[in-house]
């Protein structure tokens, strides 16, 4: 089987994430590698924290905190709401941590020895008020392309345009307000990313046909604008700090790496942290390092990521003249819009994943996010469509078909599965109806189409309620006891098929489901062809228990509290 590396966007330090965050990278991310597992490949999901930038300074402030605390708290905030979520990271590192800095700097003095990193001295934005230079973030102002008047100085998160401070209309500081600005000289390095791109262009064009036409687009949207020399330094305290043996003015000079430099790098980095829990079973540069003939590389994102992915990083691992594994696949999202507006972590608008996880378990969450996630276009969060979502797919067509098989099987024939008669006709066409949809399901899977597996999961959830409405198991018994037995086995044999297939949308639930049955050896990973045809991996007499209710229908009245809590207007 292949191996199969996976990594989501890094969420980034300053608060818990919102729902839009969690679609766009890390959710999707956790199905997919569950999927691979279950199927017997080699997967290692890496994701961390993006520790590093000014919004990391600014919110450490308004904590008063210092940044290396506030930012180990955040950390563990963030890491526990994901266990909540059952995101199957089997790494969750930080980009402030050792090794990022070793890969950074090395990253960083081989670039400089291929000559694609300069030192130059430019003019920036001053804050008398403040006493300092001001990075990109720490000016705020209007965008000139659209106008948005809460633009940073990097990128407008409006348009998504990448800006320089000198952009902005009405410039001010971030950190005092003040407007009193100036602009002076100063010394930064710079990634010649100008050098770099035709062999950007030239490692695009090999893969861009194979992306989502989100990703490939905005890649070559900036390769036609033209690659710029980027600066990749900062002034800040925190960073991965300049190596002095290398530049020893700017390292003096307290000049740290721009977090777009090293964030990256930290897929890297978080993959040696993991490695370096257990160095002698775990090997990380077998993942990274001459890996293109042995490892698939797959890159979960929203598309506001997307150009420092497909381009930045790339130029960076092509320009050190290393054999880095670069990404094979981008599967970029749009965005979850709340009521027609953006989520937005600063403005606090939205349903934030703590938040959500206090409100309903994480797999009523899992499933609507999926199942609704921002792939084509924009998708809108609604508590009137996350409702109907909720009681239609999950509460009547799984739940309720789960609960209505095992507790009229429990009443009429005892806590073991029944035997009934052999498999007819109508068990037949049954089987091969699973097996389509079930290899319809893997399809999608292996495609990374979520909306389309989603469907396809809840078509063969449909399928066991639609069997069991021909058959009637409660009009059965009523004349042939033997043949209700049997239809109530078979719908059986689909709620374990159902707890294996699910376990990537809804874990826990899945889990629950499979644990009703009493089966000695039960370690199936999948559910093979023919093992769908034949529905019998629950044979007679197996032990049951009916559990509690999978999921609860979700009532006017709560659609009002939570619309009453959280805002339903459109934006």
């Amino acid at each position: 089987m292949a191996r199969h590396l996976i990594t989501s966007a890094l969420p980034y330090i300053n608060g818990i994430k919102h729902l839009g965050n969690m679609v766009g990278s890390m959710l999707p991310a956790d199905v997919y590698s569950r999927y691979l597992r279950q199927r017997g490949h080699d997967v290692l999901y890496i994701c961390a924290t993006d520790e590093h930038g000014t919004p990391a300074e600014l919110a450490a402030k308004e904590q008063g905190l210092p940044v290396a605390e506030f930012c180990a708290q955040a950390h563990d905030a963030q890491k526990a709401v994901y266990d909540g979520f059952a995101l199957a990271f089997d790494y969750f590192g930080r980009s402030s941590s050792p090794e990022n800095r070793e890969i950074t700097q090395h990253f960083a003095r081989k670039l400089n020895e291929n000559g694609f990193i300069e030192e130059r001295a430019i003019r920036q934005v001053y804050s008398p008020a403040d006493g300092r230079f001001l990075p990109d973030r720490y000016v705020e102002g209007t965008c000139p392309h659209c106008g948005y008047d809460k633009a940073r100085g990097d990128q407008c998160e409006n348009c998504t345009r990448v800006l320089d401070p000198t952009d902005l209309i009405n410039p001010r500081s971030a950190i005092s307000g003040s407007t009193d600005l100036e602009v002076r000289e100063t010394k930064h390095l710079f990634l010649l990313q100008s050098k770099l791109q035709h062999e950007v262009e030239a490692w695009v064009a090999r893969h861009e046909a194979d992306w989502p036409q989100l990703a490939s687009s905005i890649a070559r949207k900036w390769l036609n604008e033209g690659l710029h020399d980027r600066a990749i330094t900062r002034d800040l305290d925190w960073g991965v700090p300049v190596p002095a043996d290398t530049w020893p003015e700017l390292a003096a000079e307290g000049k740290v790496f721009y977090v777009w430099f090293d964030a990256p790098i930290e897929y890297i980095g978080a993959t040696k942290e993991w490695a370096d829990q257990d160095p002698e079973n775990r090997d990380w540069k077998s993942w990274w390092y001459e890996a293109d003939d042995t490892v698939r590389y797959t890159e979960f994102m929203a598309k506001d990521n997307v150009p420092f992915h497909t381009v930045m990083f790339p130029a960076t691992e092509l320009g050190v003249r290393e054999p880095w594994k670069k990404v094979d696949y981008v599967k970029a999202f749009n965005w979850l819009t709340y009521y027609g507006g953006k989520f937005s972590t600063s403005q606090k608008r939205g349903v934030f994943t703590d938040q959500a996880l206090d409100i309903l378990p994480a797999d009523y969450w899992r499933y609507f996010l999926i199942a609704n996630a921002p792939e084509s276009d924009d998708s809108s969060f609604t508590w009137e469509h996350f409702t109907a979502t909720v009681n239609k797919d999950l509460a009547d067509t799984l739940g309720n078909f789960v609960n209505r098989v095992l507790s009229f099987s429990k009443k009429r024939f005892g806590e073991e599965a029944p035997a009934g008669g052999e498999p007819g006709e109508a068990e037949a066409r049954l089987g091969e109806q699973i097996a389509e949809l079930l290899a319809e399901y893997e399809s999608q899977m292996e495609a990374l189409q979520f909306r389309k597996a989603a469907a396809a999961l809840r078509a063969l959830w449909s399928a066991g309620n639609s069997y069991l409405e021909e058959k009637a198991p409660w009009l059965e018994i009523k004349t042939d006891k033997e043949a209700a037995a049997l239809t109530l086995r078979t719908a059986m044999n689909l709620i374990h098929l159902y707890a294996v297939v699910s376990e990537p949308f809804i874990p826990a639930t899945a889990k629950t489901m499979r644990e009703a049955f009493s089966l000695a050896g039960d370690t199936a990973a999948w559910v093979s062809r023919d093992e769908a045809k034949a529905l019998a991996s629950v044979p007679a007499g197996t032990p049951f228990t009916v559990p509690p209710v999978l999921f609860a229908k979700l009532t006017d009245e709560d659609l009002e509290t939570y619309k009453e809590r959280f805002g339903g207007e459109e934006g």
